[in-house]
């Protein structure tokens, strides 16, 4: 048990620090073939007058944003990595060269991807039909793996494209146990949750009524946690009331049982009030907020869905509630822009979770299937073929800290026993040279080698210094 922080069951020991990580991690092995084919197709593009036009933009898209953000990097011995000059010679970290079909099949995608950004649908199909036949999400290769799901999300672009916007239904349910288990498998949801319940375990210091919102609230399965911690406070516990936002009923008044019974067990007093509609759509009043209450708004951001609706109108909200404290948790992802700047940004993202997972998970592993086709394709689908501007009619903020920044928050310094929490779980899961954490700029980020995948911040309101 940490000073002031959680407990958290601890499977292998310690070891090094995660800092020492960097410096023995390689680069993203998939996510360089990635820069690699994508700077090659910039420089094969046609020099007509109509592609010089979209080259022109694409190329200064793709060259200034052609990754995440970098955490901590350390990059290999040029011995490792060849002479980075975009040679075919370039190898890989394994020292190897990149396997021919992938980057055949990464270079289709791509092709396909302006394509697609032009609107010429037919010649975007037949590379498709190409696509879905060769690539397989069963694959051993990672790239493989990664290039059938885009294609997939690809095909259904093209599809709307065609018959118009088309949003699927969602089985809520499978959502949700799927995200169970990428939390079982994988650190990045449990970063999410304990530096988030870290945040606003600090903000609930001697407060004896507090009242916390939880934007997409699932099954709950960050709050036991801070429930334990709060109940075994020295000045005991608070009240604690909690407003559930998601677009089942039925599922949010199945989570509230859940944690009022937990509540019931730890001898606290717990509230839930579920509200089945999305943040950015509600009137104040229903969120019943109450004179001296500490008010927490939590906000694990993700691309399975919408989960909140406009962001000018969620922003809006924010500021009239003028929280205590508002814990956020981003993915190092663009959703708004152009195509082609969803398409790049998502393409290295998920590359790079797509190494993370089979990394020491096997090709066959039923848990990690399960993850990449009821999770990640669904962002990937979400965030290619049904989410951004042009679809939904509304601009989609770039990076909310510096939006929270910009509209009166003020940031809360990440402590130092958020970074321990965040260090502890992180030796909870193999191979611990791969993943790599970095404090700075008052926020945490956790990611894949050299490739930044979450961030977790913290905000005030202004109005509240």
């Amino acid at each position: 048990m940490l000073n002031g922080g959680f407990e958290v069951d601890i499977m292998q020991p310690q070891g090094k620090m995660i800092e020492n990580r960097c410096a023995n991690s390689e680069k993203n092995e998939l996510s360089q073939w990635v820069e690699h084919v994508t700077k090659q197709l910039i420089e094969d593009l046609p020099e007509t007058e109509t592609d010089k036009i979209v080259c022109d933009g694409v190329a200064s898209t793709l060259l200034s944003e052609l990754r995440p953000k970098s955490i901590g990097r350390q990059w290999c011995n040029d011995d490792e990595v060849g002479n980075g000059d975009g040679d075919e010679s370039v190898l890989i970290s394994s020292g190897t060269k990149p396997d021919e079909q992938g980057l055949h099949l990464l270079t289709l995608l791509l092709e396909c991807a302006v394509s697609v950004s032009v609107d010429n649908l037919g010649e975007a199909q037949r590379m498709l039909l190409e696509l879905t036949q060769t690539a397989s999400p069963y694959a051993t290769s990672c790239a493989e793996r990664v290039v059938a799901y885009f294609a997939k999300a690809m095909a259904s672009r093209v599809i709307n494209s065609w018959i118009g916007v088309c949003s699927p239904l969602i089985d809520y349910k499978s959502v949700h146990s799927s995200f169970q288990i990428f939390n079982n498998i994988s650190p990045f949801i449990k970063f999410a949750h304990f530096t988030s319940n870290q945040a606003i375990l600090e903000a609930f210091h001697r407060q004896d009524r507090v009242h916390i919102i939880d934007l997409d609230i699932m099954q709950g399965l960050q709050w036991p946690a801070l429930f334990h911690i709060l109940a075994t406070r020295l000045e005991g516990p608070p009240q604690v009331r909690m407003t559930g936002m998601g677009s089942s009923m039925e599922l949010l008044v199945e989570t509230g049982k859940q944690l009022s019974n937990f509540a019931k067990r730890l001898g606290m007093y717990f509230e839930f009030h579920p509200v089945a509609t999305k943040f950015g759509n509600i009137d104040l009043s229903m969120l019943q907020i109450r004179k001296g209450e500490a008010l927490a708004v939590h906000w694990l951001q993700h691309s399975f869905y919408d989960a909140t609706g406009p962001d000018w109108k969620t922003m809006r909200l924010l500021q009239c509630l003028s929280p205590k404290v508002i814990t956020l948790v981003e993915q190092e992802i663009g959703h708004g822009g152009s195509f082609l700047d969803r398409f790049v940004s998502s393409l290295h993202y998920y590359s790079t979770i797509f190494d993370s997972l089979g990394a020491f998970l096997p090709s066959d592993d039923s848990s990690r299937h399960c993850v990449e086709h009821c999770l990640l394709y669904r962002e990937i689908n979400n965030v290619l073929a049904i989410g951004g501007p042009a679809r939904s009619g509304q601009d989609k903020l770039r990076q909310w800290r510096s939006e929270l920044s910009r509209n009166g928050f003020i940031q809360i310094q990440m402590s130092t026993n958020s970074m321990a929490q965040a260090q502890l779980i992180l030796n909870m899961f193999p191979p611990a040279y791969g993943y790599s954490l970095v404090q700075g700029d008052g926020t945490l980020r956790l990611g894949w080698k050299d490739t930044s995948l979450y961030t977790a911040s913290a905000w005030t309101s202004h109005a509240l210094r």
